[in-house]
């Protein structure tokens, strides 16, 4: 089993930066690729960014590309995504998800998913 547990949410003014943190319990995070998705309100939840279990692959959502950067610590068992010129399209409950095996890009593939956190951005 694995618990994720994401934060660095929170009220920001659009153009902003915040940068989410994924933390994970458990050895076997290193082995995982990680997932970053969001939900907004009324509406599916959504791709954002991923990254492979080394961080030597990343994939990043059209909608975001240029404005945020995925990353991992294995060490640390915690994946960050960085979030710069925030706009108000960009407020949701983001997740973090872990996969073992499978397409990144498709969500029944992830095996573990955190709570959330909000990101509610201000224009």
């Amino acid at each position: 089993q694995m618990q994720l547990v994401e934060s660095g949410g929170g009220l920001v003014q659009a153009g902003a930066s915040l940068r989410l943190s994924c933390a994970a319990s458990g050895r076997l995070f290193s082995s995982y690729a990680v997932g970053w998705w969001r939900q907004a309100p009324g509406k599916e939840r959504d791709f954002v960014a991923a990254i492979n279990y080394n961080a030597e692959g990343t994939f990043v959502g059209d909608s975001v590309k240029g404005r945020f950067t995925i990353s991992r610590d294995n060490a640390k068992n915690t994946a960050y995504l960085e979030m710069n010129r925030l706009n108000s399209e960009d407020t949701a409950v983001y997740y973090c998800a872990a996969t073992r095996t499978g397409n990144v890009l498709r969500q029944g593939q992830y095996d573990y998913w955190g709570q959330g956190t909000q990101v509610t951005v201000s224009s």
